[in-house]
């Protein structure tokens, strides 16, 4: 079965995927003036299929998914990452995955895309601080590599774990966090079909300010969720620590589900700012789960989502 997301986003609200080619075109011929020092654009392609379970939208330009984003392990500002993400060493690469699975191992993520299909999911991305993205991630299933590393029955969630290497990664140098950076979810939130690792986006490898090489994407939750440069995937029984709601967790509940109902202290959740729209642009009403609501809500019968937010 054909499966397609309902959407409200139009085909103004994107740059064409023609539009962002030859801008890249332009800006290789001119040394790469126009972006300025952002960490350099992969150019290898990435053969991926095109995904049912993505909108059948273009998305937001290049420049502003590559150039204003979180990535706090090159600094606080928006255009920290683009700036200092450069120096960051992302091949060779693996991952190490361990914990409640029948095959625990350091994986070559080489060897782990070998036996992967790749798929571009044209996602929704909702930060915590009220912007909106639309995205389009190459990667493909979480599920795929935890069946094949074997989930052992007693496991209930999965812990991730960012690279620590303050040589290059050097906001890590600071005590901006407890380093390194982690994330967790659910197990059935791992294995739900629209969580992926993602690899690359806008059709080549993922650039370094966004996560290379590789990272996870849950579109309904908030952007934090989706952990970048993973090195370490834990199955576990025990619901892991995590950085953000370890620090605030009145602030940054262990769920992070995209809703317009439940307020941030210092935000209301119950709009969004799409990046790109112009200093003047109207705000949108933000969706419950980030508009994956018919997907997701069933994971989540039954809970209080203002206490478990």
């Amino acid at each position: 079965m054909v499966y397609r997301f309902k959407t409200d986003l139009k085909y103004s609200d994107i740059t064409p995927h023609e539009t962002f080619v030859n801008r890249r075109q332009l800006i290789a011929g001119a040394g790469a003036a126009a972006f300025g020092s952002i960490a350099g654009p992969a150019l290898a392609k990435i053969d991926a299929a095109k995904s049912g379970y993505s909108t059948e939208m273009e998305p937001s330009s290049f420049e502003d998914i590559t150039t204003y984003n979180n990535f706090y392990e090159f600094g606080t500002g928006k255009s920290d990452p683009s700036s200092y993400a450069d120096a960051l060493t992302v091949d060779p690469w693996a991952i190490k995955i361990d914990g409640l699975v029948d095959r625990p191992g350091k994986y070559d993520l080489g060897a782990i895309l070998k036996v992967v299909n790749m798929e571009e999911r044209i996602y929704r991305h909702r930060c915590v601080e009220t912007w909106s993205m639309v995205i389009p991630w190459i990667g493909f299933e979480l599920k795929t590599v935890l069946d094949r590393v074997g989930v052992q029955s007693g496991a209930k969630y999965v812990a991730f774990e960012t690279l620590h290497r303050p040589s290059e990664m050097t906001a890590q140098k600071r005590q901006l966090l407890d380093w390194p950076y982690r994330e967790g979810l659910r197990l059935d939130e791992a294995m739900h079909p629209l969580t992926i690792l993602a690899t690359g986006l806008y059709g080549e490898e993922m650039p370094k300010q966004n996560g290379a090489p590789i990272r996870l994407v849950v579109p309904w939750k908030y952007g934090y969720k989706s952990i970048k440069s993973i090195v370490r995937i834990t199955l576990t029984d025990k619901q892991p620590k995590t950085t953000w709601n370890e620090i605030g967790p009145d602030e940054y509940g262990f769920y992070s589900n995209v809703n317009p109902e439940v307020s941030h202290p210092r935000w209301s959740q119950a709009t969004e700012r799409p990046v790109g729209g112009g200093l003047f642009a109207r705000r949108k009403p933000t969706l419950k789960f980030n508009g994956y609501e018919e997907e997701v809500a069933s994971l989540y019968a039954g809970m209080d989502l203002v206490e478990n937010h």
